[in-house]
């Protein structure tokens, strides 16, 4: 039977949720049920993992109101299915080993040609003997695509056309572990996924995910991606800014209802102080009408700013 289309949520588990994640949350969510779609949530565990933060992410997005359809997915379970269209890859011709460390691409010089951010071809043509060398110095290879076009283009519904780098990107990592690139594209398709929503962060990886996409013969995902929320220094929202996660700011007296709220009038789905439910914000969700520029915050003053719309009004 054919899978119904879908669209997803795929946090990496290395701490608690904060703001900006459950905003793109509810936005992924909402993309996905307006348009009749399945939403399935994918567990991105391939780098560090913080014990415990899996559970009380899924536990933070089912108390906003997001459900999900299962199965849940996790990267760490799929191995083989990375590395089986590597090795396709491979057959074709369309791999190469690299030995560059971070450092050395740095440093080394731009590419004739070569857009500006792509990877320099350094390894591109190594001599059997200059690749033999790396080998036994003991430097374990990346795996690169060798690509053979500079740019690739995609249509977002928020940002329109954008067209971006694409160069001879990694596939897999020097400690064998496949690389985002590579697995995302290869699980979206697995998990049924034709719309993409995200951070606009994520933006620049589109085109190579796409024209990987296009290799791979996999049929080209719709995207979305949505401005972030930052901080007071129009920086992407972190730990770091103090109260910006489900937990710390309930532990400030703010409550889960109150957070959904907040989002929601981030989001003009919302006014000021209205007790908003999800499923609320689903009956008023138009994209069209997103805003296009991201939220910024000062925690310290969101929480203040709740605080004084529950105290109640002074007589007269």
């Amino acid at each position: 039977m054919e899978k119904r289309p879908a669209g997803r949520y795929a946090p990496s588990p290395s701490g608690d949720l904060h703001l900006g994640n459950l905003r793109t949350a509810l936005l992924a969510w909402m993309f996905a049920r307006t348009t009749d779609r399945a939403f399935m949530m994918r567990v991105e565990d391939l780098d560090r993992v913080r014990a415990g933060s899996e559970q009380r992410q899924l536990d933070d997005l089912a108390t906003l109101g997001i459900d999900w359809d299962p199965p849940v997915m996790r990267q760490s379970q799929r191995l083989p299915h990375y590395d089986a269209v590597i090795s396709d890859l491979d057959e074709r011709g369309l791999t190469y080993e690299c030995f560059c460390t971070r450092r050395e691409i740095l440093e080394a010089p731009t590419a004739p040609h070569a857009a500006a951010g792509a990877y320099p071809g350094t390894c591109r043509d190594l001599s059997t003997s200059a690749r033999q060398a790396k080998i036994d110095a003991g430097r374990p290879p990346a795996i690169r695509l060798r690509c053979e076009r500079g740019e690739f283009t995609v249509t977002d519904m928020v940002k329109g056309a954008y067209t971006g780098v694409v160069d001879d990107f990694v596939l897999r990592r020097g400690d064998g572990i496949a690389a985002y690139n590579l697995a995302v594209v290869v699980d979206d398709h697995a998990q049924g996924v034709d719309q993409v929503v995200r951070g606009d962060d994520l933006l620049s990886s589109a085109p190579r995910q796409s024209y990987l996409a296009s290799l791979l013969g996999l049929p080209a995902v719709t995207y979305a991606h949505v401005p972030l929320v930052v901080n007071t220094d129009g920086k992407r929202l972190a730990k770091r800014d103090g109260a910006v996660t489900l937990d710390e700011l309930t532990a400030k007296g703010v409550d889960a209802h109150q957070v959904l709220s907040l989002i929601a009038e981030s989001l003009g789905l919302g006014a000021p102080g209205e007790q908003v439910s999800a499923q609320k914000m689903l009956g008023r969700f138009d994209p069209r009408t997103l805003p296009k520029h991201p939220w910024r915050v000062e925690p310290a003053e969101l929480v203040e700013k709740i605080k004084r719309r529950r105290e109640p009004p002074a007589h007269r």
